[in-house]
């Protein structure tokens, strides 16, 4: 396998309200969008939204819980300041603040809010992995 993500489906209650959230947090949803599923440009990974019933069936699980599953996207920025512009413009969209930005013991600085289904979100700038041009991180090679 080559080591790729491609997608990441967020499962999520009300399709259609999830979509006007992430929209007014600037995503843009392709015209392959449909009323039960949304796609959006996230950088180099499409970020997706499904009926949180309908992927839990897809994927062949019985039920499916809201909320934190043990896994946080992240949206890295340039510095500090922008960190805490992020989470207000989040906050400001209907999400909720989970922890404010503050200094990271590994040498950031980083805060967290949830969509409206319970999805969590760190938005972190990172000293140490620098944002290209493009808004990628850029992480050091790989150790041989």
């Amino acid at each position: 396998m080559e080591p790729r993500v491609s997608f990441v489906t967020l499962g999520v209650e009300d399709v259609a309200r999830s979509r006007a959230f992430y929209e007014s947090l600037g995503f843009r949803a392709s015209r392959a969008s449909e009323a039960s599923v949304t796609f959006f440009d996230g950088g180099g990974i499409v970020l997706a939204l499904f009926g949180r019933e309908a992927l839990a069936e897809d994927a062949g699980l019985s039920g499916s819980r809201p909320g934190f599953a043990v896994v946080a996207l992240a949206h890295n920025v340039q510095n500090e300041a922008e960190v805490d512009s992020v989470l207000a413009e989040a906050v400001a969209a209907g999400g909720q603040l989970l922890r404010p930005g503050k200094k990271a013991v590994w040498g950031g600085y980083s805060g967290y809010f949830a969509d409206p289904d319970g999805h969590v979100w760190e938005v972190a700038y990172n000293p140490f992995f620098p944002l290209d041009s493009a808004g990628c991180v850029t992480l050091p090679p790989p150790a041989d």
